[in-house]
């Protein structure tokens, strides 16, 4: 079998920021920006955060001199990363890549800012250990592929994102390939990821890609102390590929790797839902501004879906329709597209509205179903149609690449503006600009001490490193 984790530790280890397109030297530092958004939002509003927080300083993992996001107190390396990558991923408002079917930027940004706290690395080396990390994160869920990966009930944005963190913080710790090697092998006794969360709206679906980051970052600082890890960890008899799906093609994890970026293949949500959703919230958005449509003249809407879609946003239907927590409201079909039709937007604030009993009587209206246009362009795009029917008449919109795709991504200035609507609340508007000219402006900083200070709340600015 091709030695995929040699190839993946090369790659890695000689990857330098001077040396990437334009293209990706721009989007890597557009992702890092609207996850800085997320980790800072969910630590403050994600009912998640608390426990998660106590239950880290009875762990021990309190009390070192990194940052998390929003934190006042500060946290050991591991601590950090833990933190970090769980309240990157708390909002469901987290990049994602359709093809892999995962989340690549919040288990492996973390693992490389703690890692480069660690070093005192310089900006651009973080920006190239980030981008790095995607690489192997998505490049490995693709090979398994993904979707074969879901029907064994795992989580790949968890499992594979163990491993892109291990490379992630392996590269800004300037380790050698051997080295990044051995941590790979370390990261497989660690990758795990469950989709049980979707039965109760558990809260490990956050936790898990936490816990990845923290994987990685701890593979990459035990192998640089020469600790040997498994060989083969990916492509082995016994490695991640074959034990965790059925037919696995590692060829396809390599496939222009160091040409072609699946980095720049990463969507970014203009809303805070699953992914699978976005496309009939951009219809629904759409149709009500063109029709100028009141929520009392729907008389109902199907979303037509690819069959991956119905199996996390629209199956079982009257579980769908309805949500009772936040976590289940993320992924209801029928939740995101009644707000989007009934108030004309669709932010992070809508989830205040779960029991709206206006928005309650439009979901009991909105059936799912798959779609054979949508599952034609999947995974290409996460299509999807939505049919509305309203003064006695049937309209119809199907939006092929839905907004924040790579196709059709976000403007600096319209991921700007959603940083500003989740950072906004948490750290003041001014110190929000200053984080993200400093985000923006990481490849000329000589480390991350600015940016990291900038995400600390705003009486903390003043006050030197404990």
């Amino acid at each position: 079998m091709t030695a995929l984790s040699r190839i993946f530790a090369e790659f890695a280890a000689g990857l330098t920021y001077a040396a990437l397109p334009a293209a990706v030297q721009e989007r890597v530092r557009f992702l890092l920006l609207d996850l800085a958004g997320n980790m800072l939002r969910g630590r403050v509003d994600a009912e998640s955060s608390a426990p998660l927080l106590r239950a880290a300083v009875a762990m021990g993992l309190a009390g070192g001199r990194h940052i998390v996001f929003a934190e006042e107190s500060r946290w050991s390396p591991s601590g950090a990363a833990l933190l970090n990558g769980a309240f990157a991923h708390s909002l469901d408002f987290d990049d994602t890549h359709a093809g892999a079917t995962l989340h690549p930027g919040a288990p492996v940004i973390p693992a490389a800012l703690a890692a480069a706290e660690l070093a005192g690395a310089a900006g651009a080396e973080v920006l190239a250990g980030i981008v790095a990390g995607y690489e192997v994160t998505i490049r490995l869920s693709l090979a398994l592929p993904g979707g074969e990966h879901y029907d064994r009930g795992f989580h790949p944005t968890a499992t594979c994102g163990a491993f892109g963190a291990a490379v992630a913080a392996g590269r800004v710790l300037g380790l050698p390939a051997a080295r990044i090697e051995d941590a790979l092998g370390i990261a497989l006794s660690q990758c795990a990821g469950s989709l049980a969360f979707l039965h109760n709206g558990a809260w490990t679906k956050r936790f898990q890609v936490g816990w990845a980051a923290m994987a990685g970052l701890s593979a990459a600082l035990i192998a640089r102390e020469g600790f040997r890890g498994a060989s083969e960890a990916l492509e082995g008899r016994h490695g991640f590929l074959r034990a965790y799906a059925p037919n696995p093609d590692p060829r396809r994890a390599l496939e222009g790797l160091g040409e072609a970026f699946e980095l720049m293949q990463t969507a970014v949500k203009p809303y805070p839902s699953c992914r699978y959703g976005h496309a009939c919230v951009d219809a629904a958005l759409a149709l009500r501004a063109e029709l100028d449509l009141k929520p009392e003249e729907i008389e109902g809407a199907h979303m037509g879906l690819p069959a991956r879609g119905m199996t996390l946003v629209g199956h079982p239907q009257e579980y769908k329709q309805n949500p009772q927590n936040l976590v289940d409201a993320q992924f209801s079909g029928p939740f995101v597209v009644a707000h989007a039709l009934a108030y004309g937007q669709f932010g992070w604030d809508s989830y205040n509205r779960l029991q709206d009993p206006l928005l309650r009587r439009l979901m009991a209206r909105i059936t799912t179903g798959q779609d054979a246009e949508a599952e034609a362009e999947f995974p290409r795009n996460m299509a999807g149609r939505l049919t509305l029917r309203a003064r006695g008449q049937v309209f119809e919109r199907f939006v092929k690449v839905p907004k924040g795709e790579p196709a059709n991504f976000l403007t600096e200035a319209e991921l700007r503006a959603k940083f500003h609507g989740l950072a906004d609340a948490v750290i003041g508007p001014e110190q929000a600009a200053r984080l993200a000219d400093a985000v923006l402006g990481l490849d000329r900083a000589p480390d991350v001490e600015g940016l990291m200070r900038l995400a600390l709340p705003p009486r903390r600015q003043g006050l030197a490193a404990e």
